[in-house]
């Protein structure tokens, strides 16, 4: 797959990795190939590493690229698609996504020194999925793509409001 040049120069980070630009208040995160255990837990170390470089009481939105992922196994899948969700309530936010699993309506929300996330655009290449995503969970500062293009300019244009 040919990735755009503009699409590396945006959100210039590796397969299994995060970066926080605090210029832009934004988060980009981003696992995708065929991966495995160790990798899963790589990127969720790259993701809590970026979230230590917002400072105290700061506002963030955050891009999640899962687009050509693929879980090696289901005990992979079933820890990388518990990662967002759960971090991300540790700073107020809660997935729109969850609405479909009950067992998720109990997750608390928190604001991990006083971090808030305040937007968050998601991108995966099923399309049939993210669109029943889009139709049914999508809002003002969140919303669900198979095009990580139009995902890295919706969440850079996506303005924070406190």
């Amino acid at each position: 797959m040919n990735i755009p040049i503009t699409y590396i120069k945006v959100n210039k980070i590796g397969n299994l990795s995060s970066k926080w630009f605090d210029n832009k208040k934004l988060l980009v995160t981003r696992i995708s190939g065929r991966v495995n255990l160790s990798d899963v837990l790589k990127w969720e170390n790259s993701l809590n590493q970026a979230l230590l470089e917002i400072q105290d009481n700061d506002i963030f939105k955050i891009y999640v690229n899962l687009f050509g992922l693929k879980a090696k196994d289901v005990e992979t899948h079933k820890k990388f698609r518990n990662i967002i969700p759960v971090t991300l309530s540790k700073y107020g936010w809660r997935v729109g996504y969850l609405d479909l699993f009950e067992e998720a309506n109990d997750l608390k929300l928190s604001y991990t020194r006083g971090i808030r996330c305040l937007g968050a655009a998601h991108v995966h290449q099923d399309k049939s999925k993210i669109n029943k995503y889009q139709f049914f969970f999508e809002k003002d500062n969140e919303a669900y793509f198979h095009n990580p293009i139009l995902a890295s300019k919706w969440i850079n244009e996506l303005k924070l409001e406190q």
